[in-house]
Order: C-alpha cells, then sequence, then structure tokens
C-alpha cells in the first residue's frame, strides 16, 4: 500500500509531498519547492528510496528545490508537461519577483504527458495534463489509495489563480470538471497549499466551480 506525508516548505507554505511503497520502501517526491534539508530530514527518517522527484508545474515554490534534491538523492526530475517549459526557463526572473534566492532554469529529465504513469515499488501514479493555473500542469492519481496530487488547480473551498501568464480561467475549470471531478466523490486530494480534501465535499461546496459535470 502507498503511503505519504507532507512537507511545508517555503514562505508560501507549499505542501512538498512524499510518497512511497510501504513494501519496497521505494518513493517519490512531489514539488519540492525549497527548504531541501526540511525534504531531506523526511526521507531519510522513512528510509526512502526516492526513485524520482515529481513536479506539478513550473511555479518556483514548487520547483526551487527539485534539482538540489536531485542532485542528493540521486533521482531524476520527472515533469511537468512541456507547456510549462516557458516557468522554468524564467526561474531567475521568478526569483527576483518572488523575493526567493537565484535559481537557474532547467530542463527537466522528462516531460510528462496526460495518460503516462511513473512507478515506484509495487505502486503507480496516473499523470492527468490539467491546464488553466499553468498550461503545463498535470496532477498525480494512486487509484489504490483513492488519492490526488493536484498542485494548485484545486483547493479546499477555492481554485489555482488564471492571472500568471498563459493562465486561463475558463480552461481551469474545464480541467477540474473533466479531470478532477471524474476521479471519483472518495478520492482525497493533497493540494499544492493549504488543507486536503475530497473531490465530493469540493463539487457539493466549492464556490468557485459549480455542481455540474460538462
Amino acid at each position: 500500500m502507498m503511503q505519504y506525508t507532507t512537507v511545508s516548505v517555503t514562505p508560501y507554505l507549499q505542501n512538498c509531498s512524499l510518497l512511497w511503497c510501504e513494501k519496497t520502501k521505494e518513493g517519490m517526491v512531489v514539488d519540492p519547492g525549497g527548504d531541501v534539508a526540511r525534504i531531506l530530514s523526511v526521507i531519510n527518517k522513512q528510509q526512502i528510496a526516492i526513485k524520482s522527484i515529481l513536479l506539478t508545474h513550473g511555479h518556483l515554490d514548487h520547483v526551487g528545490g527539485a534539482v538540489e534534491l536531485s542532485h542528493h538523492v540521486k533521482a531524476p526530475i520527472l515533469g511537468p508537461h512541456q507547456a510549462d517549459k516557458f516557468w522554468l526557463d524564467a526561474l531567475q526572473e521568478q526569483s527576483r519577483a518572488f523575493g526567493f534566492p537565484p535559481h537557474e532554469p532547467f530542463i527537466p529529465q522528462r516531460w510528462l504527458n496526460h495518460g503516462d504513469y511513473v512507478e515506484f515499488g509495487n505502486e503507480s501514479l496516473e499523470v492527468r495534463h490539467c491546464p488553466g493555473h499553468t498550461p503545463g500542469h498535470v496532477i498525480f492519481f494512486n487509484k489504490n489509495k483513492r488519492i490526488a496530487f493536484v498542485g494548485d488547480v484545486l483547493f479546499k473551498g477555492s481554485i489555482g489563480r488564471t492571472d500568471f501568464p498563459q493562465g486561463n480561467h475558463k480552461t481551469l475549470i474545464h480541467s477540474i470538471k473533466s479531470q478532477l471531478w471524474t476521479l471519483g466523490d472518495e478520492v482525497t486530494f493533497i493540494s499544492g497549499h493549504g488543507e486536503s480534501s475530497t473531490i465530493g465535499e469540493e463539487r457539493d461546496t466549492n464556490p468557485f466551480v459549480d455542481g455540474h459535470l460538462l
């Protein structure tokens, strides 16, 4: 069975998630935005062998620690979708704009596409492309655990911002309805910031998305 925990990183309190296969102790890190020493301490405490580092999208608070962590754990960086390349190319500009230490642009070892799967131990994550917050945003879904890691697409009681370059509100709502609502009401999701929730709770109560499927 897959296990997971979250680590709050950066001044933006971004939820970096550590996932692992309970049987093999192989794992993944989702969105290591910074505070790499803190992430490593959790990895070491759980004695996890990290196979890959996964990125939901290219914003600095989600990717800022990816290269440093990759060097420490000797694991490749996967994702996001290639449509977010311009965000990774602009990491120096993002650093200045948001008051972060300088970060150099990088290219992941593999871009991710809708329908891909990433595997660790006896577990796998389905990749779904969910543009809107950014054009290359992806989410990760574990069918066995019925849990999704959705970055900044959907929050408890809110949705992702769409006022950044190439953000699009209509596209974001379409992604939520077509890719998140269809996971099932019982599915728990971990957002990039804030508390977890379930798909059913947000379908019924989230004021930013109406309660009807497309």
